[in-house]
């Protein structure tokens, strides 16, 4: 009995949330299990249920972890542009942390994506913030939650989709390249150019932005 108490005195939720993120990285969302953060911990699963109540009580921990990171982020990114710096500077370097934070962690978008809809201080400081910058904007109050929504939305795809990328891209050769061209002209021509994917995030913030602008006219 000693010994077990002593074991669960030396956990704790920010060690258990560590060691869930390390096994996230390596396993994912769905294969994620007490058992295995147990193992990475030295202990028993049973120990953890003393902190944690479960897997889904444990996501739910590591998407706040995330979200609360990428808000203290957004923060720092804020304080740093000029006073009068327009909200659509200030929208766009919010995303971006969130987006950086995400990006930090291995499979961050999916477990922002595919967290239990549980409660979460961390999401409702990065929402809250958002919807206070549209709002400031001249956005009208009808389409602030709308627009916060997208590109949140927007933020977690465009990273799952960086985070699934295969390491390898696929053989074409050149013949292949001009029967593509040739069948979709639009698709392989210059209407989709080839950008980084900061350049590439960077254009389609600022474009979701120009759409909500024209919200603000009278």
């Amino acid at each position: 009995m000693e010994n077990l108490y002593g074991e669960l005195m030396k956990l704790t939720k920010e060690r258990i949330v560590d060691a869930g993120m390390a096994v996230f990285a390596e396993v994912g969302y769905q294969h994620l299990s007490m058992r295995q953060v147990a193992d990475r911990l030295d202990t028993h699963a049973g120990s953890l249920y003393y902190h944690v109540r479960g897997k889904e009580e444990l996501l739910a921990l590591m998407a706040d972890r995330v979200c609360r990171r990428a808000y203290d982020a957004g923060t720092d990114a804020l304080a740093a542009l000029p006073p009068d710096a327009p909200w659509q500077d200030r929208v766009e370097a919010q995303v971006t942390t969130l987006r950086t934070e995400i990006m930090q962690h291995p499979g961050g978008a999916q477990l922002l994506a595919e967290s239990p809809g549980r409660l979460s201080m961390g999401a409702f400081l990065l929402m809250e913030r958002l919807l206070r910058t549209l709002l400031d904007g001249g956005l009208p109050a009808a389409h602030c939650g709308i627009a916060a929504d997208t590109l949140l939305s927007h933020v977690t795809g465009f990273v799952l989709q960086e985070q699934n990328q295969p390491t390898t891209p696929p053989n074409v050769t050149a013949d292949l390249h001009a029967d593509l061209r040739e069948q979709f002209p639009l698709v392989m021509g210059a209407l989709i150019p080839r950008l980084s994917h900061d350049e590439k995030f960077t254009r389609s913030i600022r474009l979701l932005c120009t759409g909500f602008a024209a919200l603000t006219q009278p």
